[in-house]
């Protein structure tokens, strides 16, 4: 078998793969709540004690994110805890003048942010339920000119998907103290660079649900399902100031 043709099965498969979680939608809906595992949460910070029924139980509290503020490829100041407010997130590093493993998660992400695209199929639909979001560890050199063309160039729905620049020192303190991905002794110096591969999933409330291989096509497909599992979670009320601010 041809190159050509293993990559078109390759391809193929993986547009299958970014399919299903539409109807997967639909399946979730009709199953009981309590049957479905729901992605776990990370990063336990202590307890708190209610009452529920006359007894008394026990809930974990876990890491919510402290806010960031950046510029987007538009040249809009946003921070993903007000501007986003309410909205799943799915998070990456990159930089826009990498040739090796950056543009093959991009590619992931730009086939996982379609399938997640308005679909008149599904009442309300999750295209607003999640936003995508890609920070730059290269600010220095990615501006909003820079971000802005990469983000034409790979298809991205600038609603949806936000390609970020700004300060290096807090991008890296975010990336280190608040997501937990770099553990090297970087400080978002003028020598420092750095970069991961993962996804992190994040929940409307701001507490971290998930990390994927964006390399892995499995993995993207699983941080896939796992979305349209948030979206089936029972919300709770998001009371004025419950995020985290720096």
């Amino acid at each position: 078998m041809s190159k050509q043709k293993i990559n078109y099965r390759f391809l193929g498969g993986l547009a299958v793969a970014f399919v299903l979680p539409l109807s997967f939608y639909f399946i979730a809906k009709l199953l009981s709540k309590d049957k479905i595992h729901l992605p776990p949460r990370y990063f336990a910070v202590g307890t708190t004690n209610r009452q529920v029924r006359g007894r008394e139980v026990t809930d974990t509290i876990y890491h919510e994110l402290a806010d960031i503020a950046l510029v987007n490829q538009l040249g809009k100041q946003v921070s993903l805890n007000s501007t986003l407010r309410g909205r799943i997130l799915v998070v990456n590093f990159f930089f826009t003048s990498c040739a090796t493993a950056c543009p093959r998660i991009t590619s992931n992400i730009r086939a996982l942010e379609k399938a997640f695209r308005k679909n008149p199929k599904i009442e309300n639909g999750l295209e607003n339920s999640v936003h995508f979001v890609s920070i730059s560890t290269d600010p220095g050199k990615d501006s909003v000119a820079a971000l802005r063309a990469y983000a034409d160039n790979n298809g991205a729905n600038h609603d949806h998907w936000w390609f970020l620049t700004g300060d290096k020192q807090t991008i890296y303190n975010f990336a280190k103290e608040e997501l937990h991905l770099f553990t090297g002794p970087g400080d978002g110096g003028a020598e420092d660079f750095v970069h991961s591969e993962k996804l992190v999933l994040i929940d409307a409330q701001r507490v971290i649900r998930g990390y994927y291989d964006g390399m892995d096509p499995v993995q993207v497909k699983k941080c896939a399902d796992d979305i349209v599992l948030l979206t089936l979670e029972k919300e709770k009320p998001l009371a004025k100031g419950s995020y985290k601010s720096k």
